[in-house]
């Protein structure tokens, strides 16, 4: 049995919505936990991405990194390491970041596979993706 090593958080940080996904607490699977739906023009919602990782007793980070497809750096990426540190200052609790390329072309995948439908379901997909790229980083660490 693996000991407790505590509940990572997952963070598929996009433009308009951030999905997330959250670990057992022994650090084997990783499961959907939401979305939070960015405003356009506001700040990033760090505050409240600290209140979800808060209610599930959280006590690590992983961010995805979007980067583009030769693996480099995007503006994007560049946001996410800022969402990052500020996630890491404010809380004290560590950020691993995990190249998600692939992450929301899976959780699409999934879906299709369990024959649902991904119309309408953009918040499901992001948080889906959030629980692909965490269960990579779980096994890469396990």
């Amino acid at each position: 049995m693996t000991a407790d090593r505590g509940r990572l958080l997952g963070i598929d940080y996009g433009e308009r919505r951030v999905g997330l996904a959250i670990s057992d607490p022994t650090g084997t699977i990783a499961s959907p936990a939401g979305v939070i739906v960015r405003r356009a023009g506001k700040r990033p919602p760090v505050a409240e991405i600290i209140r979800r990782a808060e209610a599930l007793e959280a006590r690590g980070f992983v961010m995805g990194l979007p980067l583009d497809g030769n693996g480099d750096e995007t503006p994007r990426s560049t946001e996410a390491r800022v969402v990052a540190g500020e996630l890491a200052k404010r809380t004290g609790l560590p950020v691993e970041f995990i190249d998600e390329r692939y992450s929301t072309a899976a959780a699409l995948r999934a879906i299709r596979e369990m024959g649902g439908k991904t119309q309408d379901r953009k918040g499901d997909v992001d948080a889906l993706a959030a629980a692909v790229f965490l269960q990579q980083a779980l096994h890469r660490v396990g």
